[in-house]
């Protein structure tokens, strides 16, 4: 029997970008570890969905999966979504570990090897943007209304800054946090003049795009790509993993 598949998921969108992105991350994750056998799956608008990848595996005769969300914070998709798709695909002789979050969770601030793997994954993606030196950084994420996870993302904020040298605040394109154009003109009054985007995103689509053009409409400079298949992602899956073993 070949090695449990790590099954990555992610929140699927209609532009299709992203899907493309949650695919060079999955190829990424098999570079770093040739051993694991890495599938993809999604909870809406991409196939296959979380249910029809576990239960493939099934089929094919394994008998246990990790499953690891492609997910930067702890909310609804995360505590909700994920867990039940598992739940449905119960039942078909299959041992499904559930791996943590990406993102650090409320109350975690002893995660520091996840913590440090972000911020060196987002400041990878600000270099390859950056054609000088900036004095203040917005950390564009997608949003949500739960407050705790808005908390985990000032977790990141906060380390991205300090290791950058210069204030950074998150913003973002939905939810109950302030929008990414109102982080910017925050930092503004605070003496800031040349404020680079960092984007909190695993893959671009709708909320990327709404983030960075608020932000860019704002008077922020540059705008980095999301995380992608950065390097550093790649052994957070794999960290993520190990940890759900």
């Amino acid at each position: 029997m070949p090695p449990n598949p790590l099954v990555l998921v992610a929140h699927g969108s209609r532009d299709p970008r992203a899907a493309r992105s949650t695919r060079a991350l999955a190829r990424a994750v098999g570079a770093a570890c040739p051993d694991a056998r890495v599938e993809t799956a999604f909870l809406d608008f991409e196939a296959p969905g979380l249910v029809a990848a576990l239960t493939r595996e099934a089929d094919r005769g394994q008998r246990a999966a990790t499953v690891v969300p492609l997910l930067l914070t702890a909310a609804y998709h995360g505590r909700v979504d994920v867990p039940t798709e598992i739940g449905k695909a119960a039942g078909r002789g299959l041992s499904i570990g559930l791996a943590p979050v990406l993102g650090p969770v409320a109350g975690a601030r002893a995660d520091a090897v996840a913590l440090d793997l972000l911020v060196r994954a987002l400041q990878r993606r600000l270099d390859e943007v950056l054609d000088g030196p900036v004095d203040g950084i917005v950390l564009a994420a997608a949003g949500t209304s739960h407050v705790a996870a808005l908390g985990t993302v000032d977790l990141v904020a906060d380390a991205l800054g300090a290791a950058v040298g210069v204030p950074c605040l998150a913003g973002y394109a939905s939810g109950a946090g302030p929008r990414t154009g109102a982080a910017v003109r925050a930092l503004h009054e605070r003496g800031a003049q040349r404020i680079a985007v960092a984007a909190y995103f695993l893959a671009p689509g709708l909320l990327y795009d709404r983030a960075v053009d608020d932000a860019l409409d704002a008077g922020a400079l540059v705008a980095a790509a999301p995380m992608g298949d950065a390097p550093e992602v790649a052994d957070l899956v794999l960290l993520r993993r190990a940890e759900a073993a």
